[in-house]
């Protein structure tokens, strides 16, 4: 697993960046592929329409066919980053729960239809 960091508008603090390595260790254990990349850009945005400093984190994981990506602002860098973390989190474990979902209910109608109580075809859908 390799981290891009990519800092904008703000100083480059060494504690930013071990922070962030820090926190994105958690994504290990989601992420199946050794050799994935994850993009991280964390920045102070300027001309925002809140008042006071607002700091954004962005964070993209391409493992394989899929892509997750998370955006936060705050108005501090550490809580921005930990946001968007456990955003990247819930993305996962989301999409976790939606293949196993299919999965059981692809399993359970072939089940039925090799047990001659469903007539419907699962690869197709018809009846």
């Amino acid at each position: 697993m390799n981290i891009n960091i990519k800092i904008k508008n703000i100083e480059p603090v060494e504690p930013l960046n071990e922070y962030v390595n820090k926190c994105l260790v958690v994504l290990e254990k989601f992420i199946k592929n050794p050799d994935t990349i994850i993009y991280v850009e964390v920045g102070k945005t300027t001309n925002h329409h809140k008042n006071g400093d607002v700091f954004k984190a962005e964070i993209m994981i391409g493992s394989g066919d899929s892509k997750f990506f998370a955006i936060c602002e705050t108005d501090d860098v550490y809580k921005a980053v930990d946001e968007a973390k456990e955003e990247l989190v819930r993305k996962f474990t989301s999409n976790k729960d939606k293949k196993q979902t299919l999965f059981k209910r692809g399993a359970s109608s072939i089940k039925k239809m090799l047990k001659g109580i469903s007539d419907r075809n699962p690869f197709t859908s018809k009846y």
